[in-house]
């Protein structure tokens, strides 16, 4: 595409499309070099761990594509759920699944429910799944997808209707009902 094909395509397609597109793009391209380099990566893992090689060389492949990405505080149980739900979706079906947010201390959940001022995004410390460390918000959207669709297997389940990113760690239970938002009650509408 020369110069002057691709500013008529931005321009047919309009601003708003153009930088969706860009995005995508930029996504996708992401997505690519992440997984050359856990194939690459595999070689090291394998002489770190042979049993684990794919889990390591996921890990750490992702660990370069979301390096803001903090899985401390989370139970030892979740950790491996998260871990083990990553690994597959990674290696199975080229998706890729990263956190945003996990673990939570009360002090930094207080601060958010306030500043959320209504419980359809943000519960208080007390009442809240990342606290516990039992909680993951995940990204990218096709992540959530793959995690939403394949999830249970891992105790991991989508909570909220309002909510695409947030999964909780709920082993040994039936599937939870999906809520429409946090601090939903039944009968009650906030």
């Amino acid at each position: 595409m020369t110069f002057s094909s691709a500013s008529a395509h931005f321009a047919a397609i309009g601003f708003g499309q153009a930088a969706a597109t860009v995005d995508g793009m930029k996504e996708l391209v992401l997505a690519a070099i992440t997984r050359v380099l856990a194939v690459l990566l595999l070689i090291p893992a394998w002489l770190a761990s042979p049993s684990q090689a794919r889990r390591l060389a996921c890990g750490w492949a992702l660990s370069l594509r979301f390096p803001a990405e903090n899985l401390a505080g989370l139970t030892p149980g979740t950790l491996a759920a998260f871990t083990d739900a990553r690994t597959e979706a990674f290696w199975r079906h080229r998706t890729l699944l990263g956190v945003t947010s996990g673990h939570r201390d009360a002090a930094e959940q207080h601060r958010l429910f306030l500043a959320e001022a209504g419980r359809k995004r943000v519960l208080p410390p007390k009442d809240s799944a990342h606290v516990r460390g039992t909680a993951l918000d995940v990204r990218p959207r096709e992540g959530a997808q793959w995690l939403e669709d394949h999830g249970a297997r891992f105790a991991l389940y989508r909570i909220y209707d309002n909510e695409w990113w947030h999964f909780e760690y709920r082993p040994g239970e039936a599937p939870p009902a999906r809520l429409p938002h946090p601090g939903w009650q039944a009968g009650v509408s906030r």
